[in-house]
């Protein structure tokens, strides 16, 4: 059964976005052509993987079984409905046809339901601070970030736990703001030197927005606070106009307290975001067998309703509100109730939550990417790929904790967002796929060396498609053993370590407006000092 949203796009491969007419196919067999003619490389400069690759090929439901979760989402809305619904909530909700039952529970019908996903904006962009970073949350276009609230870090020098400070996320977002293969900024750690939520939420989003060019990511401690972020958005923008046009920070909103509950407090931050013209992530994130049922299908039906119900009051604030519908269902370990992110149950639930995104043509964003593990090491790798790689190939446009995040998310880690980069670009080339055309399989050249050398090494076309083709690892060391040993015989997480050392001792972004950035200082509080926004 097809998706009565669904546009009807194609999974065929998004090309990169250098492809045009005069760099496309043609032009680059021509240049092959000519490369070998003249015995000149004459490489083929786009890029291996891209922000916006298209997944989607990765389908957990059959169509039927996205279909039943539809039917069993369109039930628990208009039958059960969720309880603590705001005033402005009901008032809208009733008026369109839901009812606010005896027992405090707001139901929303079918056809409100129905109406508002068909109608849901599919067409904004996601602008970073500077142009290049853009990112379009639709189609099956997978971007990955960072992301995960945790309350500690793990230290760089020490390798120890330690509560996390505005510098440790400041340095985080100007770690990531070099990794090519985070595409966006979603603060990972809690600013534990902020003295109460006012100051948090500044200190975060001026941490974030200083550290990296790259869109991000924060969330409003209380609906107040959406005021002062815009301020800060409006301030570094040149006008808030400006930030409407090319919106540069998203706010997240957990709106719901599973099972089935709305946070109050979060509804009213949707109501306040969206009527100023945020781009927002509306997020459920129950624990199945805790706080949403155990088995897979009734974690993601809950989980989809309870996001949808959040899609439904944004836009009926603002027709016009630009929305990431996200669900994000936990597993929790059901031998203790913790939660944990690295099995592959937790793999294969996000994976359908957002093929249930691609079923509503959504834009869509999913959690992949939480290890249990506390270090960078054999677990982190084998759990963090198995969940980005099937929340990639399933088609979410953002995926979030995928990189960084240490510990069930109670922990990140600066030299796994390097691992992680390395493991990202494997994973997006992964979903890129096979591009078959009579220049790939090159027959011409087949033929031509079989007759001739006998090998493809130093051949022209090798040459030119090294950089289009193939994705090369930063830290992963392919040497043979005896180089290794020779050079010391490092693990992945000691190189990755002091790599994480010399971008944080060179890079230092500057693309606040000094101006701005004096202005910010003058009206807030801001914890990190100028100083440390230079090098030594």
């Amino acid at each position: 059964m097809e998706s009565r949203y669904a546009t009807g796009e194609s999974h065929a491969p998004i090309l990169a976005p250098a492809m045009n007419e005069s760099t496309g196919r043609g032009s680059s067999l021509r240049r092959t052509r000519r490369g070998r003619r003249s015995g000149l490389a004459r490489p083929d400069t786009r890029p291996a993987v891209w922000p916006g690759v298209a997944g989607g090929r990765y389908r957990p439901l059959s169509d039927a079984d996205a279909a039943r979760v539809h039917e069993a989402v369109l039930s628990l809305l208009a039958d059960v409905g969720l309880s603590q619904a705001i005033p402005p909530m009901v008032e809208r909700v009733t008026a369109r046809g839901g009812r606010h039952t005896g027992d405090g529970r707001l139901t929303f019908p079918r056809d409100l339901v129905e109406d508002v996903i068909a109608g849901a904006r599919r067409d904004f962009v996601l602008h970073g601070r500077t142009p290049g970073h853009e990112i379009e949350p639709s189609g099956v276009r997978v971007h990955v970030g960072s992301g995960g609230a945790s309350p500690n870090i793990l230290d760089l020098e020490t390798g120890r736990y330690r509560e996390s400070r505005a510098r440790d996320l400041y340095d985080a977002a100007r770690l990531v703001d070099t990794l090519d293969n985070i595409h966006l900024f979603s603060r990972p750690l809690v600013v534990r030197d902020a003295r109460d939520p006012a100051h948090l939420d500044v200190n975060t989003a001026y941490a974030c927005l200083a550290g990296t060019a790259k869109h991000v990511c924060v969330s409003a401690s209380a609906p107040e606070n959406v005021a002062v972020i815009a301020d800060m958005c409006a301030e570094l923008a040149g006008g808030w106009e400006r930030f409407e046009d090319r919106p540069f920070l998203t706010i997240m909103i957990c709106h719901v307290v599973p099972p089935m509950r709305f946070a109050e407090d979060a509804c009213q931050t949707i109501e306040n975001a969206v009527s100023r013209g945020f781009p927002i992530q509306v997020i459920s994130a129950g624990q199945a067998g805790a706080t949403s049922p155990a088995t897979i299908a009734g974690s993601l039906a809950q989980a989809v309703a309870e996001s949808l119900a959040g899609l439904v009051f944004a836009r009926l604030v603002n027709p016009e509100a630009r929305v990431v519908f996200a669900p994000k269902p936990l597993v929790a370990d059901l031998r203790t109730g913790a939660m944990c992110g690295g099995g592959g149950e937790q793999a294969v639930l996000m994976a359908a939550a957002a093929q249930m995104g691609r079923f509503y043509d959504l834009p869509t964003s999913s959690i992949a990417g939480i290890t249990d593990s506390k270090v960078p090491d054999a677990q982190h790798g084998y759990e963090k790929c198995l969940a980005v790689s099937l929340a990639a190939h399933a088609g979410a446009n953002i995926i979030t904790q995928a990189c960084g995040m240490q510990a069930s998310l109670l922990g990140a880690s600066l030299e796994g967002y390097v691992v992680d980069n390395d493991m990202l670009g494997a994973i997006l080339r992964s979903v890129r796929g096979v591009e078959v055309d009579p220049e790939a399989i090159g027959a011409d050249v087949i033929a031509e060396v079989a007759r001739g050398e006998g090998h493809y090494l130093g051949h022209s076309q090798t040459l030119a498609r090294m950089e289009r083709d193939y994705v090369y690892p930063e830290v992963a060391d392919r040497r043979p053993p005896a180089d290794w040993e020779e050079r010391g015989g490092q693990d992945m997480r000691a190189r990755a370590r002091e790599r994480a050392r010399r971008i944080l001792s060179d890079h230092f972004p500057d693309h606040l407006d000094p101006a701005a950035d004096h202005a910010l200082r003058a009206r807030y509080d801001i914890l990190i000092p100028r100083s440390a926004m230079r090098p030594a």
